[in-house]
């Protein structure tokens, strides 16, 4: 592909997460250009194509004829998370490259499915993990990989919101939909976070869910914790709620210093780096970007170089079997081991 031409997405589920971030952000990228759009409804899409100034709008019914495009090169996948493994295998079916939105899908099996298509097709397939990219997250992964804290020894993240009733409605206290409650949307960042920053993944969960109003959380979890041990003795514990107010932090200890980064996920909240080491106190302020941009660019990068790019599919399908673990081990009552993915 000439490096000089724009990536072509075709964008597949229009909520709020496109509308506000993912669309936004494929006009300030200078790697990636909109193309297409497709929706559950296709009077949604031109809706939304008319305030962006795209042409080519879809209905899901009408899918395969937006992978025809010729000038569609990729496809972000924004749609609900049951639709995720349909609509990648689809598009990779299509010779289209795939960025889609965490989670991945809802189940190991489907995660498994969406990474052989893509390679069975020779297709590049990214999550949409923002953190990799964020000059906040990068600090802190950095700053731990230089081995400055020491040797690891406990790593704490929580992510919290009050979902919007409308919004819940329509998805996200839906089993079938959404595949899972707070731990699925918005729990994952954390499970995803603190395996990246401590350069492996657990091997085993222990977790407890909880709510005040069971008749509403009567489908998906409101509140999760978990402990998931890493092989090195590593332990961290992550916490996710649909019932507080928004908030999210990660937080790392070692033996010769802590760090902290808090807000750490919302992608409209200026960031703040700090922490001790050996008993000097410091702190860095990264000021609010668009990371949705970031994102683009280092997925063209990788399109164009032909080489797959991080966070892979793989990636993905890592967090989805630490997931499956900690909801097992929440309705079991003990602690669960990881399934090892290689």
């Amino acid at each position: 592909m000439p490096v000089s031409r724009p990536i072509g997405y075709a964008v597949v589920g229009l909520g709020s997460i496109a509308e506000t971030a993912v669309l936004p952000a494929l006009g300030n990228s200078k790697t990636s250009k909109l193309i297409a759009l497709v929706s559950r409804d296709e009077s949604r899409a031109q809706q939304v194509g008319a305030k962006f100034g795209v042409k080519h709008c879809y209905s899901y019914e009408n899918y395969d004829q937006c992978l025809s495009q010729p000038s569609v090169d990729a496809v972000f996948i924004t749609s609900v998370n049951s639709a995720h493994a349909e609509q990648t295998i689809r598009a990779a079916k299509a010779g289209k490259h795939v960025l889609c939105e965490k989670p991945m899908a809802t189940s190991v099996e489907d995660c498994r499915r969406m990474v052989e298509a893509c390679r069975a097709h020779r297709v590049r397939l990214m999550i949409a993990y923002r953190k990799y990219f964020e000059p906040g997250s990068v600090a802190l992964k950095k700053l731990v990989s230089s081995g400055k804290l020491g040797r690891l020894r406990h790593m704490f993240s929580s992510y919290t919101e009050i979902i919007d009733p409308g919004k819940a409605k329509t998805w996200q206290l839906n089993q079938k939909l959404a595949g899972g409650g707070s731990l699925m949307d918005i729990g994952i960042y954390c499970v995803n976070t603190m395996r990246w920053v401590a350069g492996n993944s657990p091997i085993d969960a222990t977790a407890y869910r909880w709510t005040d109003d069971p008749k509403r959380f009567s489908e998906v979890e409101d509140s999760i914790t978990f402990r998931l041990t890493h092989p090195d003795g590593l332990v961290c514990q992550g916490t996710s709620s649909y019932s507080s107010m928004a908030a999210s932090f990660v937080q790392v200890h070692g033996d010769q210093g802590w760090a902290a980064l808090n807000p750490a996920f919302a992608f409209e909240e200026e960031r703040r780096l700090f922490g001790k080491i050996r008993g000097r106190w410091f702190e860095r302020t990264f000021k609010v970007m668009d990371e949705f941009a970031l994102e683009l660019n280092a997925f063209a990068e990788s399109i164009r170089r032909g080489r797959d790019p991080e966070p892979d599919g793989m990636e993905g399908l890592r967090d989805l079997a630490t997931i499956e673990a900690i909801y097992r081990s929440a309705r079991e009552n003990r602690t669960i081991p990881i399934q090892s993915i290689e």
